[in-house]
């Protein structure tokens, strides 16, 4: 049986050109967020803990300005909706899997016709400050509390059926480079990649990814270009 292509593409980095939490907590400045985020960096505190922590330091009335201040603020990485366009006439499947959160990564993805395949964060806003929920919980085989667990999303894919890429750039998509075939990857998640030998390709555009992608097609299927 042919495997199909399945690609997890992270967002925060992969598709935007930085990291939009950090950008948002820089900008917002509540008190006490870059101890914070050193301490999810050095794996002090859990992805699901810190992550939560620090949106808890915005009031709920500033959301309307965040998700403001994203949409004008991030910049979708060069060649993106070729990307897009490629895997869906190439029938290649596409998910968003982020640590991200759904009132700023939504509007973002509208545009590309994505939002019935993105697995993030979602918040609340009932209370007077931000509360983070998490949807996309680690199921039995994770115990690293992500928040959202990538990994999960990918062992819901049978390995016997798809061929499983994932497409990122930091700490939070390493674990799912370690089980995919193959990971596309810049940045941190790159060196990693090399440093433990994962079977990777480089990016710095969608159309490096698309490249990859036409040379992993011609592995998996190799009559179908």
């Amino acid at each position: 049986m042919t495997k199909q292509l399945i690609l997890f593409c992270d967002f925060d980095g992969t598709i935007t050109e930085k990291d939009n939490i950090v950008d948002i907590m820089r900008e917002f400045s509540p008190q006490g967020w870059e101890e914070i985020v050193k301490d999810i960096l050095d794996q002090r505190k859990t992805i699901r803990t810190g992550v939560g922590e620090l949106f808890s330091l915005i009031p709920s009335s500033q959301k309307e300005q965040i998700t403001q201040f994203v949409l004008e603020k991030a910049n979708i990485r060069a060649g993106f909706q070729d990307f897009v366009t490629f895997t869906e006439e190439q029938g290649i499947k596409l998910l968003i899997t982020s640590g991200g959160i759904d009132f700023f990564i939504h509007p973002m993805l509208e545009h590309y016709g994505l939002l019935d395949r993105i697995y993030c964060n979602s918040a609340r806003f009932d209370d007077p400050t931000i509360q983070i929920t998490w949807p996309n919980a680690c199921d039995e085989h994770c115990d690293v509390d992500c928040g959202m667990c990538k990994t999960s999303i990918i062992r819901s894919y049978p390995t016997d059926q798809y061929y499983k890429v994932v497409i990122g750039d930091s700490i939070t998509d390493l674990a799912g480079a370690k089980i995919a075939d193959h990971t596309i990857a810049r940045s941190f998640l790159k060196q990693k990649c090399e440093e433990l030998g994962l079977p990777y390709s480089s990016f710095e555009t969608f159309h490096d990814v698309i490249d990859t992608l036409k040379r992993l097609q011609q592995e998996v299927h190799p009559h179908s270009l």
